[in-house]
């Protein structure tokens, strides 16, 4: 899950259709959609470049955690693995989907599988959910339930997880970077966080972490194409250079240090490295059941609002708001959820960051190809990605996290209780617990309920009755004895 500041820009109206002048544009429609082969093409650099420093965090956020048996994955790897679902996924959904909308491992549904599946079990059965996941996500749109599906969960509850999301994600990136950590439980205290690793701002890691977020939102605000990537960047050679000149005890994760060569043969020791099943006996079917569903919904509403606000800003919907051939783009989207757990990238889905292209003029397939092959060729700069040290990629977090919430929280209706309040606790309950799942479930429970004490029970679907009981099973397991 992701956005951008570059995503906000206007994009050009598409010229007049006209005949098409190769077999290249007639397979992309390119004339017919009022698009040129030079807009394609800058389209696909400009939503590769505003989403690219996924190429960094999802490393950093799989990498610094650790499974039941203490196991973590190989950073190298891990970008391996990003960089080539990235370009596997975008350029399927070029040639297949025809739309210009990329994917790429979804910031929010990697942190479920890294603080929520891997700790409960071994890494390959952790990814083995997220397959599975997308296989049913294929199966929804085989067999149209998809759209139902999602018509079952009420707005103003969708864009509640999507804020939630946003804010778990900000947190994680404050911890991360040491600019919020932990107080032990030793220090007898009820104040779970603090400041700085002792109540105060202290060390030169710190400090690239502000300046990191200073720049970042700077650029934000003034509508910088790529401003999250350029600031990683510019961080990355600021904490260089500090850890060249300065006694430095730790950078957490990675160490800021040029690599001996930039270009490396890519490492593909992760892909392939996949128990379907495995995890359902370390925490059981329906715990199991519902990690699914938590990794299945995190991908599911963040893809249908990308699509929809692409097609809506290229223009690519028809008269009565409908996305002309969106099950072959829904099928590419669940294809590449199964694609990144296949790979242990986490689940990739389609990134609004696709509108930065769309900005730039794309319509077409031939966009994402473009933005596809680039992913490609980052697949040999392995070692560039992997000297950038968490300080100076975790700002991104916070930019991405609030641009969820300023995107979402004004389209939920806060003068209806029965769905503000399912909406308050979606939200708070992620960070506050530190979990998608315990957020998403007492959302779901507390809208059910609150519209039954409403007297409105019949506005309910019946799916989110069925899904709310199984929720409440879930909360009471431990107290029954079944954990």
């Amino acid at each position: 899950m992701s956005t951008s500041a570059a995503a906000k820009a206007t994009p050009p109206e598409p010229s007049a259709p006209q005949e098409p002048t190769s077999g290249l544009d007639r397979y992309f429609k390119i004339s017919e959609r009022g698009s040129t082969v030079a807009r394609e093409i800058r389209g696909g650099f400009a939503t590769f470049f505003a989403m690219a420093y996924i190429i960094v965090l999802n490393p950093i956020i799989l990498g610094s955690a650790k499974d039941m048996y203490g196991h973590q994955l190989d950073g190298g790897q891990l970008v391996t693995a990003t960089v080539l679902t990235a370009a596997f996924s975008t350029l399927l959904m070029g040639v297949i989907g025809n739309v210009p909308i990329a994917l790429a491992a979804g910031l929010g549904v990697n942190t479920v599988v890294a603080l929520q599946l891997a700790p409960k079990m071994a890494w390959p059965d952790a990814m083995g959910m997220v397959v599975l996941a997308g296989i049913v996500v294929m199966l929804l749109v085989a067999t149209g339930l998809r759209e139902r599906v999602m018509s079952a969960v009420p707005v103003g509850l969708r864009k509640a997880i999507a804020i939630g999301i946003g804010l778990f994600i900000m947190l994680i990136g404050l911890v991360d970077s040491g600019f919020v950590s932990r107080i032990p439980d030793a220090a007898h205290t009820t104040v779970p966080l603090q400041l700085g690793g002792d109540g105060h701002l202290l060390g030169w890691p710190v400090l690239v972490f502000i300046l990191g977020t200073l720049i970042t939102l700077a650029l934000i605000v003034r509508k910088v194409p790529g401003a999250i990537l350029i600031s990683i960047v510019v961080m990355t050679i600021v904490a260089m250079v500090i850890n060249a000149v300065a006694d430095i005890p730790s950078w957490g994760l990675t160490t800021p240090e040029w690599p001996g060569n930039p270009v490396a043969t890519p490492d593909f020791g992760l892909v392939g490295e996949v128990s379907l099943f495995g995890g359902f006996g370390k925490v059981g079917v329906l715990t199991g059941i519902l990690f699914v569903f938590t990794v299945l919904l995190s991908c599911f509403f963040d893809a249908m609002g990308t699509i929809l606000a692409v097609g809506d800003e290229g223009k690519l919907t028809d008269k009565d708001g409908n996305f002309p051939g969106i099950n072959k783009v829904l099928l590419v989207d669940g294809l590449a959820v199964a694609s990144g757990g296949a790979t242990s990238s986490s689940a990739t889905t389609c990134f609004v960051e696709s509108t930065a292209g769309v900005g730039e003029g794309a319509r077409t397939g031939l966009a994402s190809v473009v933005t596809g092959a680039l992913f490609s060729v980052a697949l040999f700069l392995t070692p560039l990605a992997t000297m950038v040290p968490s300080q100076a990629a975790t700002p991104a977090l916070l930019a991405v996290g609030f641009l969820i919430l300023a995107g979402s929280i004004k389209d939920i209706d806060w003068s209806d209780y029965t769905i503000a309040m399912p909406a308050f606790l979606a939200m708070v309950m992620m960070p506050f617990t530190y979990s998608i799942t315990n957020g998403i479930g007492i959302g779901f429970v507390s809208f059910s309920l609150l519209r039954l004490a409403a007297g409105r029970g019949r506005e309910v679907p019946v799916a989110m009755y069925v899904v709310s009981a199984v929720f409440v099973f879930y909360y009471a397991m431990p107290a029954l004895g079944l954990t």
